[in-house]
């Protein structure tokens, strides 16, 4: 459904949720790899979301130093006080992982 939306003008956040729904089902590092190219663009800078995802994807492939640094990117351009709540306890999961 999503190479659907994409290919009628789908805007970066459906990139991102493509890449997500690919992690799932086909493994974090085909989802990495999508996050990488979507990281190119410059388009989700600002998104803390793009920047949870990918550090979700590194976290899951068991790569803690990068999946922190993501996850504090994404707390850098989180204006939400539950986001950011959220955001803290993956950074300290993360880091009782490494």
């Amino acid at each position: 459904m999503y190479d659907v939306l994409i290919a009628n003008g789908g805007s970066p956040v459906v990139a991102l949720n493509r890449a997500v729904a690919v992690g799932e089902h086909e493994g974090p590092g085909a989802a990495l790899t999508l996050l990488d190219e979507l990281a190119e663009t410059g388009d989700l800078d600002r998104y803390h979301y793009f920047h949870s995802a990918r550090a979700e994807m590194l976290r899951r492939l068991d790569r803690p130093d990068e999946a922190s640094a993501a996850f504090e990117q994404a707390l850098g351009v989180c204006d939400n006080a539950e986001a950011q709540d959220w955001i803290r306890r993956r950074i300290e999961q993360t880091a009782v992982s490494k």
